[in-house]
């Protein structure tokens, strides 16, 4: 059954279609691989300042917050082994990612979501019924192991799903779902936190089974995507039933004609990775190392991971602390909601810009106030943590509807299908590398750095925003197999896409 909003072709006059309901409904199937990735991100950050969770774990974090008065503000949460706890499901999810790579790429992207919605699920049952740091970090590997796989092949899956002309709205889908995840996350803890005898730590870890049991059933009934079927098989007619059903339209031809030729361009390269490192896709390798390095070093993942004990850190109580993630989570969700219904509208490079601008000035004010009025010890005045509280909303606002999204989306479209899934795997590997390269220093930092950390993460936005003015070309209502050619409006690109090899030359002809 298909909406009836029709879907005409877009501004190049190429493919037909509309929005069906067997796409939404698909899409938001796989769009549960978000929900596992925020729910996680949400719950280790707040079990982390849950005071029956530090004494049983991590009993030196506990006795050092409790105990030593003389111990500044800002280091009161520094211990590796509490860091390896938050960190540790993103080397798993960085080695996963290339594993998924091959599977995705010889299997299809179904099975890929399914191994990462059954990997987390157990993950999640291991954590949930811990009784030592070993046994709670092991399950924190298999989560990262299940979001190694999911993160890898839902963005992909929902890119070549979506009609071009909603592509943006209905990838955004993603950081969406993390966002639904990560609030869902913020409120069980803040639920738990108030069981009496202490274990309500183990009510959050475990209900991370919810949404991974959901993914993972799901997946079985999910259909493949039109690009993936061709790339498995030589069942074109297979296909193109597919493509009709997806797009609710008889008429494809245009559609199947650039996913066929795509495929017998992709069915040449045997080696993915060897082949993106060739000078034709270094506008894409450098994309794909690029933006997932810029969207960690925004500092969102500190404020998502840390928020709790950030907040602890200013002066507010445990419970006050939970709430405030709350609070931000409900800020992130909606304003990624608002990117959904703008991306397609205004494009991806104006929501990356106005969103920087927007997290360097909060990012800026947060540092400045906790360098006037947060010292090593004591906190600051309720009526300065509310001001803290309200900046870092409006920060979680620009990141969510700008990096937090795009930095899922824009990846996700500009690969050729013969590069996709290896493409798609080093943005995976480069955010999960600095995820946690970010999440294990940041609490040393904190340390350090003291107030000065937002105003490193600062002069990172900065540079995130001006490579997005000169270097990322708009990708808005381009088809997915025709993206090669936004690359020539960057007149830096044009000396490497301006460059065409034989295969390539063929193919234009």
């Amino acid at each position: 059954m298909a909406v009836e909003l029709s879907i005409t072709s877009d501004p190049g006059g190429l493919y037909n279609g509309k929005m069906t309901w067997f796409v939404v409904l698909s899409c938001m199937m796989a769009a549960m691989g978000g929900v596992i990735f925020g729910y996680d991100i949400g719950i280790s950050g707040g079990v982390t300042s849950m005071e029956p969770f530090l004494e049983k774990f991590f009993p030196k974090v506990y006795r050092k917050m409790k105990e030593d008065t003389e111990i500044s503000n800002y280091c009161k949460f520094d211990s590796q082994l509490l860091t390896s706890f938050t960190s540790s499901m993103y080397v798993a999810g960085l080695l996963a990612s290339f594993f998924a790579s091959s599977i995705t790429r010889k299997f299809g992207r179904k099975p890929s979501i399914l191994l990462g919605g059954a990997a987390f699920l157990a993950g999640a049952a291991l954590g949930g019924s811990a009784f030592n740091v070993y046994m709670l970090i092991l399950g924190r590997v298999l989560l990262g192991v299940g979001v190694g796989f999911a993160n890898q092949a839902v963005p992909l899956y929902l890119s070549e799903m979506a009609p071009p002309r909603y592509r943006g709205a209905i990838n955004n889908g993603f950081q969406f779902s993390i966002g639904i995840g990560a609030l869902s996350a913020n409120l069980i803890n803040y639920g738990t936190e108030k069981i009496k005898g202490g274990w309500g730590w183990r009510i959050s870890l475990a209900m991370a089974a919810v949404p991974a049991t959901i993914l993972t059933i799901g997946a079985i009934f999910l259909p493949e995507t039109p690009s993936s079927l061709i790339q498995l098989s030589d069942d074109t007619e297979r296909a193109k039933l597919m493509l009709q059903r997806v797009r609710g339209t008889e008429d494809v031809q245009a559609e199947l004609d650039d996913l066929m030729k795509a495929s017998s361009i992709s069915k040449t390269v045997e080696h993915p990775f060897k082949n993106i490192m060739k000078r034709k896709y270094r506008p894409q390798l450098v994309m794909a190392i690029a933006i997932p390095f810029f969207q960690q070093v925004t500092g969102i993942n500190v404020i998502a991971f840390y928020a709790p004990i950030l907040f602890r850190t200013i002066g507010l109580g445990e419970s006050a602390s939970l709430m405030s993630s709350v609070v931000t989570g409900i800020v992130g969700t909606g304003s990624t909601f608002i990117s959904m219904l703008l991306v397609d509208k205004l494009g991806r490079r104006a929501l990356f810009i106005c969103g920087g601008v927007q997290m360097f000035l909060s990012q800026i004010m947060v540092g400045g106030i906790l360098a006037a009025q947060l010292g090593d010890h004591g906190g600051i005045g309720k009526g300065y943590s509310y001001v803290v509280l309200i900046l870092i909303c409006i920060y979680v606002a620009g990141f969510s509807w700008s990096w937090g999204p795009l930095g899922w989306l824009v990846p996700s479209e500009i690969f050729p299908l013969e590069i996709r899934s290896a493409g798609q795997s080093i943005v995976v590997a480069v955010s999960f590398l600095f995820t946690f390269i970010v999440a294990q220093t940041f609490l040393a930092m904190l340390c350090h750095f003291k107030s000065g950390i937002f105003f490193f993460f600062g002069g990172w936005v900065v540079v995130m925003t001006a490579f997005v003015y000169y270097l990322l070309p708009e990708t808005k209502n381009t088809p997915i197999e025709k993206m090669d050619r936004v690359w020539r409006e960057i007149g830096f690109w044009n000396k490497f896409v301006g460059e065409m090899d034989e295969n390539t030359k063929i193919e234009a002809a």
